[in-house]
């Protein structure tokens, strides 16, 4: 068996063992210790021969972690935390003792309290206000926001009241305003779509624009617009012109069902852009005889039905 070390009268730092006591820290054996300034602590084998304890708290130590001289943090707050008294070390780290706004002490490392870890003694964990971000008059787009209220999303962001520039007053989470998501009251949204609509050329019922940029739908199967898969393994053809949808036929082939997609695409769609041109030209140096002759577009296909939409 391994000879118990004895360290009752030896010295570490400002400390003098006096005693060895019954109690054990970490499997090391804990000893009274002496203080030069008359107070006593108690530190075990390791913290001794280590040179993590030196003293009983009276002056400031050298941390174990960074080697640099304590912080002296008596009387600073931190959160609802204000610190009374350097305490015993934790773990090579230096300990503070202080005082939670409820009244209870807490010993917390000065690492935690700087670092923003620990702001209560635990009465306050499941309160986010002292975690909260303040954004009190910060502006995101044209949305100011006011004040945080009770409610948050699933993800426990807070939802902030905002005002928008229009004058509407509306709750906008923070992450949705601090990652830009949200930059209006869904006024920006309506002006924009309001001037996209403005830049639209609807004549004769028909957007020029949207025949001219067609393009492929997501809830289209098959493949191509206008062509749809039956049950049967036949591909139905139809195309829309005008508020009616007109019906060209079903087809075994889906390459044929393609072609005459295509050919119905020509002959309605680019048809109708290629005149609104022309009667654009003459409306342009015209515009008295525009108003006695606006845009219509009529075309008769043979052999195809039609219906409304």
């Amino acid at each position: 068996m391994p000879r118990r070390k004895e360290l009752t009268g030896q010295r570490f730092g400002k400390l003098t063992v006096t005693e060895r006591t019954d109690r054990t820290k970490g499997r090391y054996v804990v000893w009274r210790c002496q203080c030069d300034c008359g107070g006593e602590i108690l530190a075990n084998t390791r913290e001794l021969s280590r040179g993590t304890v030196k003293d009983c708290g009276c002056v400031k130590q050298e941390t174990a972690r960074r080697g640099s001289i304590a912080e002296d943090l008596t009387g600073k707050v931190f959160g609802y935390l204000t610190v009374l008294k350097r305490t015993e070390n934790r773990g090579g780290r230096t300990c503070w003792l202080c005082r939670c706004a409820c009244g209870r002490e807490k010993a917390v490392t000065a690492h935690d309290l700087k670092a923003g870890k620990v702001k209560s003694c635990g009465c306050r964990a499941h309160d986010h206000s002292h975690n909260r971000v303040d954004i009190t008059g910060r502006r995101f787009g044209r949305l100011t926001a006011l004040y945080p209220t009770d409610k948050r999303d699933r993800r426990g962001s807070v939802y902030w009241h905002c005002r928008c520039d229009c004058g509407n007053e509306t709750d906008i989470t923070e992450d949705g305003l601090m990652h830009g998501n949200y930059q209006s009251c869904g006024c920006l949204k309506a002006e924009n779509q309001q001037n996209i609509t403005e830049r639209l050329h609807r004549i004769d019922g028909t957007c020029v624009e949207i025949l001219e940029k067609r393009k492929h739908r997501s809830d289209n199967t098959s493949g191509f617009r206008g062509v749809h898969q039956l049950k049967n393994g036949r591909y139905r053809v139809d195309i829309g012109f005008k508020r009616k949808r007109f019906y060209i036929g079903s087809f075994d082939d889906y390459d044929e069902a393609v072609r005459m997609r295509l050919n119905a695409e020509h002959l309605l769609h680019d048809g109708f852009v290629e005149a609104y041109y022309k009667w654009k030209e003459k409306a342009d140096a015209d515009p008295e005889w525009a108003k006695k002759h606006p845009m219509s577009y009529n075309v008769n296909l043979e052999g195809l039905s039609s219906k409304g939409i």
